[in-house]
């Protein structure tokens, strides 16, 4: 007799990678609302509020969401057109070098950031040109470009091409066949992607450092707070917005792209 039944050491190996994914995360949380200031006593002598408070006065917090959300957002915009574009031009043609040209989107979110950092650091350095906003959108978009390529090719390459023919032999030009069959299918898809990305954009630390010169977004607020604390309780603050903030989209992808799998019975 069959059980769908998955074996107790199972159960609790998944539930030992679980507590050792999460746990940090519930203490950071934990943390936030400790009335200790100078160090970490677990458990906390006291639980407070007044940290959230004082970060939202912080200005230094505000500049750095500021930065991070716009970074984050132009990133992605970026992103959506040329994940979308390069996905278009490599799902149904076929062409050598194609293999090639995939797997040189894909490399940048492969490669440690450190390598993509320090490459783009050099760059820069050997074109004069220097750092800002634009510098960081630029090596953002250079990862953020991958997670929206892989959802839109994945699509397209499920997307029916009798639909397209369809579409042709009914009348329709290429922008309505693009407006009316193939943006529906594709829509959940970039939005997934986009969402993706933002999160990835708003919360990365490793490339931003090459890349920001004297600008502080707010992943690099918090790794100057961590060396130089001052108040730490302020700093997991912080940190939980962080969380909170990246949860929220890449649950959502997280959905988006589970409504669009088939359903096997």
């Amino acid at each position: 007799m069959r059980s769908d039944r998955a074996p107790w050491g199972l159960k609790i190996a998944a539930g030992a990678v679980i507590a050792f994914l999460h746990v940090p995360l519930a203490l950071i949380v934990l943390y936030a609302f400790s009335a200790e200031d100078k160090s970490y006593v677990f458990p906390p002598p006291a639980l407070t509020t007044q940290w959230f408070a004082v970060a939202w006065g912080r200005e230094d917090v505000w500049a750095a969401v500021k930065l991070s959300m716009q970074v984050a957002a132009v990133s992605t915009l970026v992103a959506l057109v040329l994940g979308t574009l390069a996905a278009g031009a490599l799902a149904r043609t076929r062409f050598f070098g194609r293999d090639a040209i995939s797997l040189l989107f894909i490399l940048p979110i492969a490669l440690p950031g450190i390598i993509t950092g320090i490459a783009l650091r050099s760059a820069y350095h050997t074109l004069e040109i220097p750092f800002s906003f634009w510098t960081i959108v630029i090596g953002h978009a250079t990862f953020c470009v991958v997670v929206v390529f892989n959802n839109a090719i994945a699509r397209l390459r499920r997307l029916n091409p009798n639909l397209i023919e369809a579409s042709m032999d009914l009348g329709a030009d290429a922008f309505q066949t693009l407006r009316y069959v193939i943006a529906p299918q594709l829509g959940s898809a970039l939005l997934a992607g986009g969402l993706l990305a933002f999160a990835l954009s708003f919360d990365e630390v490793i490339v931003t450092t090459f890349t920001a010169g004297q600008q502080t977004t707010l992943p690099i607020w918090m790794l100057q707070e961590l060396i130089r604390p001052r108040q730490r309780p302020v700093t997991n603050v912080v940190a939980v917005v962080i969380i909170v903030l990246t949860f929220i989209p890449i649950v959502a992808a997280y959905l988006l792209t589970r409504s669009d799998e088939p359903t096997h019975r």
